[in-house]
């Protein structure tokens, strides 16, 4: 995240998340490094798809695609994108191996990341498997391939 911190400095551009599985963890692996008061804006944690929807993320896809899909992550990246002015945003929405009764929905061991970049207007996407029991090593796991992502954009 350091190289990633340094890059968006250099480039003068800034980042926002909206979270849902991950908790903050990108927020917190973003503000670990000085300096990321500089490119980072913003960090939600919509766990409930009550906030999700406050946030601007739209009912209806929610209910055609599920709360666990690429398109709702699309929508979390854009819509923070939009609500920070930031340049980048990366949504994450996902189970982190388990079952959720309010979501019955979708794998219970998938996630879905979406960065967007307002200058290019694309996303970028990765779906990671979190089959690990302790629930701190699936989202490091995210984490980590969120910051590759992001490797593979910011330059």
């Amino acid at each position: 995240m350091k190289e990633i911190i340094e890059i968006l400095i250099k480039n003068q551009e800034t980042i926002s998340t909206m979270e849902s599985c991950t908790g903050g963890g990108i927020a917190n692996a973003i503000t670990n490094i000085p300096g990321a008061s500089e490119v980072f804006k913003y960090g939600a944690i919509t766990y409930a798809n009550e906030f999700k929807i406050k946030m601007g993320i739209n009912r209806e896809t929610i209910d055609t695609y599920t709360v666990y899909s690429q398109e709702v992550a699309d929508e979390m990246s854009k819509k923070i994108t939009g609500y920070t002015n930031s340049d980048y945003g990366i949504g994450v929405t996902g189970k982190l191996n388990r079952v959720d009764k309010y979501n019955p929905y979708g794998q219970d061991n998938l996630v879905y990341v979406s960065i967007y970049s307002k200058k290019d207007d694309t996303y970028h996407h990765a779906t990671v498997e979190c089959t690990e029991e302790d629930r701190k090593n699936n989202k490091e796991l995210v984490i980590s391939t969120i910051v590759y992502l992001l490797k593979t954009i910011i330059k």
